[in-house]
């Protein structure tokens, strides 16, 4: 992997994490992390799972509002122009990762920051984590796919107290909900999201992946079409080592010993 300066990725055998890590401001996240991030995402190696978290106190505080550098403020264009460029293509490529991805929320995540964690297959929040769709409160619109994820997440009357009355939603209230997998205590959360990492990376890797794929499609198309992608993707991993390794360790009575083929 190559060194990147607004995140830190380490490998550990099957599992890539992926440390979001501007600390100094609660990991806000400029343009440049995104596409960073996109740029792991696309081709995780050898991974056959990804973790992602926060250094120091938050997950991430949102979009970083006072990373400008050298680009002129440039309101509502500029935004957009943000969103098109690294953002957006950003929670497309969580969407179409071929891994499974798990979350570790630690504090705040806000905007984008919660667009990215809640895009990921488990999202793990310590108790002291929240979520918050902060765009009301300075007059802007949510963006990061949130305005089609919460109401899938968790419908309608819920998505529309996040995004319109901007309040945080607690680690606790958000398991509640169905928001998020997991609330748990904060010094336990790095251990339980690499524990549940470490279980899916060694889990059936083809197969996990298609499964992804299957619930993306099924958010946005038909029964009938739903079916016909599920017979797709049990074609595809019916075809996969792991497919095979999982049939003999059933006729076996054994567990099986999956190696993501």
């Amino acid at each position: 992997m190559p060194d990147y300066e607004h995140i830190r990725v380490e490998a550990d055998g099957p599992v890539t994490t992926i440390t979001l890590n501007r600390p100094e401001r609660l990991n806000a996240m400029p343009p440049e992390m995104a596409v960073e991030l996109r740029d792991v995402l696309a081709d995780p190696g050898a991974a056959r799972c990804v973790l992602i978290t926060g250094e120091g106190r938050a997950f991430c505080s949102g979009a970083d509002l006072a990373a400008k550098r050298d680009r002129p403020v440039s309101g509502g264009r500029g935004a957009y122009d943000s969103l098109a460029m690294s953002y957006n293509p950003l929670m497309v490529q969580m969407a179409q990762c071929r891994v499974p991805i798990v979350a570790a929320v630690n504090g705040p995540a806000a905007g984008i920051g919660c667009s990215v964690a809640l895009a990921a297959d488990f999202v793990i929040a310590g108790a002291s984590a929240y979520f918050l769709q902060a765009f009301v409160n300075i007059g802007l619109v949510p963006d990061g796919g949130a305005s089609w994820m919460l109401p899938r997440l968790v419908g309608k009357a819920r998505a529309t107290e996040m995004m319109m009355l901007g309040e945080k939603i607690g680690a606790e209230k958000a398991e509640n909900w169905g928001l998020i997998y997991k609330a748990v205590a904060d010094d336990a959360l790095i251990d339980e999201a690499s524990a549940l990492a470490a279980r899916l990376a060694n889990g059936p890797t083809l197969a996990l992946g298609q499964m992804r794929a299957n619930i993306m499609h099924a958010l946005q198309h038909d029964l009938p079409s739903a079916l016909h992608q599920e017979a797709l993707g049990q074609h595809r991993a019916g075809d996969s080592k792991d497919a095979i390794e999982g049939g003999m360790a059933f006729l076996q009575k054994r567990k099986p010993e999956f190696k993501g083929e």
